[in-house]
């Protein structure tokens, strides 16, 4: 088994928390986004991954080398391929034409998933799919009384469907997808501007092969602010069982209430953190509440209420201490 995971997008939804780090490497619950996602494709794909390949821009020497360990990680050769250009999710996945053999998983790297299942490699292709109120951003599919998927539309203006895919793909036979991915190229065919992959899954489809809707009990979209921080909420409750608070962290006249995730040499001094809140390694809370947030790595948060925030690595936060005589019948906000 192999999985692909075309990531070469700025993330400029998350901006500016994806200027210096590519949007798969945020943390969310104190792992990369891109680690948790193939951590969990690993769990649930029934046999051994024998290669991740990621597809980036250029993000620089050391994020390949982060990515390459992600892969060992899990036990799996890490492969590096780049996109120069953003053409499309088709084109995207084509960059990792050489990988694209046997049994292939392709992941794109902003959405986290929950799911209950073991993959069947004996099918011929999977499409995992989640009912959603507003399907209009993005592909569909239509299924017939059987359950097997008849039609792939890209981001339908009129209502056809509202099981959306949601990035995650299973084909037994990644030679077929990537000489259909060859085809769309080669022959110039777009969809809206752009070499997509649901055109390469309608040619597949009409050559005989038999998609089946796979579904998640929980999509968890990462494409701006307020969704990741909702997505590290989510991931911190499934994760909830687990020891999240490393054995270095400082904690002086503090109180975290769980589900949180504090990494390693944080101190929490006189401060309330959690829940849902995830804390980056040598990060320092001070005299603070936060609720609901992701603060990164080395930053430091004193005199402050924060909640359904992001903060950076190495940021530096203080608010005003207040020493106050307020008497009766009085409102004070801040």
């Amino acid at each position: 088994m192999k999985i692909i995971v075309p990531m070469a997008g700025r993330g400029s939804r998350l901006r500016p928390h994806t200027l210096t780090v590519p949007k798969p490497l945020v943390p969310v619950a104190g792992k990369p986004i891109v680690e948790r996602l193939v951590e969990d494709i690993t769990k649930v794909c029934g046999e051994t991954v024998e290669e991740i390949a990621f597809i980036i821009g250029d993000f620089g020497d050391e994020v390949e080398k982060d990515l390459i360990g992600i892969a060992e990680n899990l036990g799996a050769k890490g492969t590096i391929y780049h996109q120069d250009e953003a053409l499309g999710t088709a084109h995207a996945i084509y960059c990792a034409a050489p990988s694209l053999v046997g049994n292939v998983v392709v992941a794109f790297a902003d959405t986290l998933f929950k799911a209950d299942f073991t993959l069947d490699s004996d099918a011929d292709g999977i499409i995992w799919t989640k009912s959603i109120e507003d399907p209009r951003a993005f592909g569909v599919v239509k299924l017939n009384d059987e359950g097997t998927i008849t039609d792939f539309i890209e981001k339908p203006e009129k209502f056809v469907s509202d099981l959306a895919i949601i990035g995650i793909y299973y084909f037994n036979d990644g030679d077929l997808l990537r000489n259909e991915l060859k085809y769309l190229l080669d022959n110039d065919i777009k969809d809206k501007g752009e070499f997509q992959l649901t055109n390469a899954l309608e040619n597949m489809k009409s050559k005989g092969t038999k998609f089946k809707p796979g579904t998640v009990t929980e999509w968890l979209d990462c494409g701006n602010k307020d969704a990741t921080v909702y997505s590290n909420q989510r991931v911190l409750e499934f994760i909830k069982d687990e020891n999240n608070i490393a054995d270095s962290a400082i904690n002086d006249n503090s109180v975290i209430i769980p589900p949180c995730f504090v990494g390693q040499n944080v101190q929490l001094l006189n401060s309330v953190v959690g829940p849902h809140v995830s804390i980056g390694e040598n990060t320092v809370i001070e005299n603070a509440v936060i609720k609901n947030s992701i603060i990164q790595t080395g930053s430091s948060v004193k005199n402050i209420v924060i909640k359904n925030s992001m903060i950076g690595n190495k940021v530096e936060i203080e608010g005003s201490e207040l020493d106050l005589s307020i008497g009766d019948f009085t409102q004070q906000k801040l």
